[in-house]
C-alpha cells in the first residue's frame, strides 16, 4: 500500500464486549480494499485509515462500506470523524464528537452488552441505573429462595410453586443482560464469560421446570434435603429443584458487575475541562465613522486579523499578537509553569492564558481549531484513542473452558445413558458438571479485587481508573516525573537574600516587601508573603505603629516597581525611595548595578528568577526565588527506584532550573525546555528506545503524554484535564503516592490472579466429582457460592495494604 492514507474515519462501535469482538471487526475491515484498522475495546472505537491499494486500481472503500463491514460483524457503528487531504469533518452528530468518544474512557466488563440507541460517549449513569434495578429484584427474590430450598423446616405445603414464581424473575428479567451477551457471542460462534453463566442458569432452571412440571417434584407436600450422593437421592426419590442455584448465580454476578460499573462510571467527565478552559466571549475592537469601539461577541465570531482588548484577570481569548499595551501573563493552565509570562508590543500570546496586570489590545493570529488549546485537546484525543485494548485474563481462558465445559456436559450425559443409567441420574450429573463450572467466582475475580483495591487507595489518596491499568504497573520501568507542581510546589518562593555592603537581608527584605505588597504580580505576591509584619499597636488611623507605609507607589509591568516608604508614627522624618526590579531598569534610574551583578547573573544563570532592590541612589540587595522543591520528593524518587523504576526529570523549565530540582532529588537524567507537545515525543522516544514508561505529571501540557505513557499518573492537584487522561491519580499531590499507587496496582493485580487461580482449581477439582455423579447440583451450587466468598475474602485482604 502508499505511505499516505486518502482519508482517516473515525468510528464509534456498539456492541462489542470483548476481545474476541475485537478481533472480529478488525479482520471484517481488513477485508476492504486499502483498509488498515485499529479497534480499541475500553473506548469502543476504530481508527481506519484508507489507502490507494498497491495495484492502483479499484475503489478505495468508502465511510457507507466501512459501516457496513461493521455491521456484517455483528454490531452497529456511527462515524464520528473523517479527514481527507488534512480536512477534518465531523458528522453533525449529538454526542458524537470525536473528542467527547475518544475521552469517554468507557471501559465495559467482559460481555457487559449496551443497548444499540445509547450514545457510547455520552457520560450517562443509566447502563448503572439498569443493573441497580436488576440487581435489587434479584437480591429481595433469591433470600427467599434460597431459605426455602437449603432449609427443610421451612418447606410449606406448595414451596416449591412459590420458589418457581420468585425465580422466574431473576433468572429471566434479572439476568438478561448475561443471556443477551451470550447469544450475541454464540451467534458469531464465539464466547465469554457470560456465556457459561447463561448456560448454567438455563440448565438449572430448565432441569427445575421439568422437575416441576413433568417430574413430580410439583406435587403438594414434597420436601427437599440437600444431598452429596445423586446416584441415592434419585432412587425412588422425585428430582430436585436447582431454582436457588440459578438465582444465587444472577444475583452473585449482578452484585459484581454493579461493583465494577460503579468503579468507572465517572471515568472520562472532567476531560471535557480542556475545551471550558477557553474564554466564552471577547471584547472585539471595531474602527468605524466615529472611532475605535469595544463590543462583546462570542470567541467562535473571532477572526484571523481582529483585535480585542484584554483586561487585567480576564482570559486572553485566541491565539495572538500584542497590539499594544504591557503585562504579565499567567499560562500555568496550559504550561503547568508558575512564573508569569512579561509581555509587550510584538510578543505573542495564547488563547486562554489569564492577564494578571496591565490591560492589552491583541490581533488574533490563530482562531478555532488552529488555536493551541484545540491542538492539545487533539494531541490528548490521538494518545487516548492509540492504547491498545488491554485483552481480560478471564475472557481469553473462557473462550477456551467455555466449550472444554460443554463437551464435558455432553460426554457426563453420553457415558451415563450408555452406562445403562436412569435418564434423570444422567442429566442430574450432566446438570451438576455446567452448575459447577458457573463461573461466579470468576466473575468476582476481577471487580471484587478491583473495588476492594481501589477503595483502599481512595483512601490513601490513590485513584485507580480501571483493571486494564494494572497490568501496565508490573512492566514499566522507566517514570517520566514533571517538573513543576509534581516534584517542585508549583509556585515561587523566596529563598536567598543577596546584599551589597552595608545592607542587611533583614533590611532589603523588609522595604522590598513593603512596596511589593502593593503589586499584583506573583513574584512580588511571593516576596510579600516571605516578609513578617510587624506586632504593635495600632494607632488612632488603623495603622499599626512602627509598620511600613508606601506613598507614590507606581508598577511597570516588566520591568519593577518604585514607591516611597516611610515608619509609620515614626514622627517627621523623610522616607526612602525603594525600587525594585529588573537592573537594566534600575539602570534607566541612574542606580549602579555593578556591586550585586556578578551575582545576580550567576543565580538567573542557575535557573532561579531574581529582581534587585534600591535606595537612596543604590543597589541594596537582590531577592531569589526559586519554585522549591517538596520536602518529600527525593524521598518520593528513592521509593521509585527501589521498585525498579528509572526516573526521567522533564520540564518546560530553562535547563538550569531543572538542574537545581534534580540534584535536590537526586535524578541524573534531565530534558529541560521541552514544549507541551513535545512532551508525548519524549514519551515516545523512550518507549521507541524499548523502555515501557510511566509519567507523573499534573497540567494540562501534560495530558498528551499522560495518555501516551503505558502508564499515566496525575498529581490530584493538577487540572482536571490531566486527572482524567492519566491512569491513576494522585490525591494528595505528594509524590511518594506515585510509589505507592503503583505498589497498591501491582498487589491488585496479584490478587486478582490468585482469585482467578482459584476460581479455576475449584472447577478443575470439582468438575470430575460432577462428572462421576458424587456431587448434587445443589451441593455444586454451594460450593459455588463458597468459591465466591473465597474470592471476595482473599481480595479482603487489600484493606490492610499501606
Amino acid at each position: 500500500m502508499t505511505d499516505k492514507p486518502v482519508a482517516v474515519v473515525d468510528l464509534a462501535i456498539e456492541g462489542m464486549t470483548c476481545a474476541s469482538c475485537v478481533a472480529r471487526v478488525e479482520k471484517r475491515l481488513g477485508r476492504l480494499p486499502g483498509v488498515s484498522a485499529t479497534v480499541n475495546l475500553p473506548l469502543e472505537s476504530a481508527h481506519v485509515e484508507v489507502r490507494v491499494p498497491d495495484e492502483g486500481t479499484g475503489a478505495t472503500a468508502d465511510t457507507d462500506a466501512l459501516v457496513a463491514a461493521v455491521r456484517a460483524a455483528g454490531y452497529d457503528a456511527k462515524v464520528t470523524r473523517t479527514s481527507a487531504a488534512g480536512n477534518d469533518h465531523s458528522p453533525d452528530m449529538p454526542g458524537m464528537d470525536p473528542r467527547e468518544h475518544a475521552l469517554s474512557g468507557h471501559s465495559m466488563a467482559p460481555g457487559h452488552d449496551m443497548d444499540p440507541d445509547e450514545d457510547t460517549s455520552a457520560p450517562t449513569d443509566a447502563r448503572g441505573a439498569d443493573l441497580r434495578a436488576r440487581l435489587r429484584v434479584a437480591a429481595v427474590a433469591t433470600v427467599p429462595v434460597v431459605l426455602l430450598s437449603m432449609v427443610p423446616t421451612l418447606q410449606f405445603t406448595g414451596w416449591q410453586w412459590v420458589v418457581a414464581v420468585l425465580a422466574l424473575p431473576v433468572v429471566t428479567w434479572a439476568a438478561w443482560p448475561f443471556h443477551r451477551a451470550a447469544f450475541r457471542a454464540a451467534r458469531h460462534r464465539a464466547s465469554t464469560m457470560d456465556t457459561l453463566v447463561s448456560i448454567g442458569i438455563v440448565a438449572a432452571t430448565g432441569w427445575s421446570l421439568w422437575a416441576l412440571l413433568l417430574g413430580g417434584a410439583g406435587e403438594l407436600g414434597m420436601t427437599m434435603t440437600p444431598s452429596l450422593w445423586p446416584r441415592a437421592a434419585h432412587e425412588g426419590a422425585a428430582p430436585e429443584l436447582y431454582f436457588e442455584v440459578a438465582a444465587v448465580v444472577t444475583t452473585f454476578l449482578l452484585a459484581g458487575r454493579y461493583a465494577e460499573h460503579r468503579s468507572r462510571r465517572r471515568a472520562g467527565d472532567a476531560l471535557r475541562a480542556l475545551l471550558d478552559l477557553g474564554a466564552k466571549d471577547v471584547a472585539l475592537i471595531e474602527t468605524g465613522p466615529t472611532g475605535r469601539s469595544e463590543r462583546r461577541v462570542p470567541v467562535a465570531a473571532l477572526r484571523v486579523g481582529d483585535e480585542f482588548a484584554v483586561r487585567p484577570g480576564e482570559k486572553v481569548a485566541t491565539d495572538g499578537v500584542v497590539v499594544s499595551g504591557a503585562s504579565a501573563v499567567d499560562a500555568s493552565l496550559l504550561t503547568g509553569e508558575p512564573v508569569p509570562v512579561d509581555v509587550g508590543p510584538g510578543d505573542e500570546v495564547t488563547g486562554a492564558t489569564i492577564n494578571r496586570s496591565g490591560s492589552l489590545v491583541v490581533r488574533a493570529t490563530r482562531v478555532g481549531e488552529d488555536t493551541r488549546l484545540a491542538q492539545i485537546g487533539r494531541l490528548v484525543t490521538a494518545a487516548q484513542t492509540g492504547k491498545a485494548p488491554v485483552q481480560r485474563l478471564a475472557d481469553r481462558i473462557s473462550a477456551v473452558f467455555v466449550p472444554v465445559v460443554l463437551v464435558l456436559a455432553l460426554g457426563t450425559l453420553v457415558a451415563w445413558l450408555v452406562s445403562g443409567a436412569e435418564p434423570q441420574q444422567a442429566f442430574t450429573a450432566a446438570v451438576a458438571v455446567l452448575i459447577i463450572a458457573c463461573p461466579c467466582a470468576l466473575g468476582l475475580a476481577t471487580p471484587t479485587a478491583l473495588l476492594v483495591g481501589t477503595g483502599r487507595g481512595a483512601q490513601l489518596g490513590i485513584l485507580i481508573k480501571g483493571p486494564e491499568i494494572l497490568e501496565q504497573t508490573r512492566a514499566v520501568d522507566t517514570v517520566v516525573l514533571d517538573k513543576t507542581g509534581t516534584v517542585t510546589q508549583g509556585r515561587m518562593a523566596l529563598v536567598d537574600v543577596l546584599t551589597a555592603p552595608g545592607a542587611s537581608p533583614d533590611e532589603v527584605l523588609r522595604y522590598a516587601a513593603a512596596v511589593e505588597q502593593l503589586a499584583e504580580h506573583p513574584i512580588a505576591q511571593a516576596i510579600a508573603a516571605a516578609a513578617t509584619s510587624p506586632d504593635g499597636d495600632v494607632g488612632g488611623d488603623g495603622v499599626v505603629i512602627g509598620s511600613d507605609q508606601v506613598h507614590d507607589f507606581r508598577a511597570e509591568p516588566g520591568r519593577g516597581v518604585v514607591g516611597v516608604v516611610r515608619t509609620a508614627h515614626s514622627g517627621v522624618g523623610l522616607g526612602r525611595r525603594v525600587l525594585v526590579g529588573r537592573p537594566t531598569w534600575l539602570q534607566e534610574q541612574a542606580i549602579d548595578t555593578a556591586a550585586l551583578q556578578d551575582r545576580f547573573d550567576a543565580t538567573e544563570a542557575d535557573g532561579a528568577t531574581a529582581v534587585m532592590v534600591a535606595w537612596d541612589g543604590s543597589v541594596r540587595g537582590a531577592l531569589v526565588l526559586r519554585d522549591p522543591v517538596k520536602d518529600t520528593s527525593q524521598q518520593a524518587v528513592d521509593e521509585l527506584r527501589a521498585l525498579g523504576l528509572r526516573p526521567v526529570l522533564l520540564t518546560g523549565d530553562n535547563p538550569g532550573a531543572a538542574q537545581v530540582a534534580a540534584r535536590a532529588v537526586g535524578i541524573t537524567e534531565v530534558i529541560a525546555q521541552v514544549l507541551p507537545a513535545d512532551k508525548v515525543a519524549v514519551v515516545e522516544r523512550l518507549q521507541a528506545s524499548g523502555a515501557r514508561v510511566a509519567m507523573v505529571g499534573d497540567g494540562v501540557n501534560d495530558a498528551a503524554a499522560l495518555a501516551a505513557a503505558d502508564l499515566g499518573l496525575a498529581m490530584g492537584t493538577g487540572t482536571d484535564v490531566a486527572i482524567e487522561a492519566a491512569d491513576l491519580t494522585l490525591v494528595r499531590g505528594d509524590l511518594r503516592s506515585a510509589a505507592q499507587a503503583i505498589r497498591l496496582a501491582r498487589r491488585t493485580l496479584a490478587v486478582i490472579r490468585q482469585n482467578l487461580f482459584w476460581a479455576f482449581a475449584y472447577n478443575v477439582a470439582a468438575i470430575p466429582l460432577a462428572a462421576l455423579g458424587l456431587l448434587n447440583p445443589m451441593i455444586a451450587g454451594a460450593a459455588m457460592a463458597l468459591s465466591s466468598v473465597l474470592v471476595v475474602g482473599n481480595s479482603l485482604r487489600l484493606r490492610r495494604f499501606s
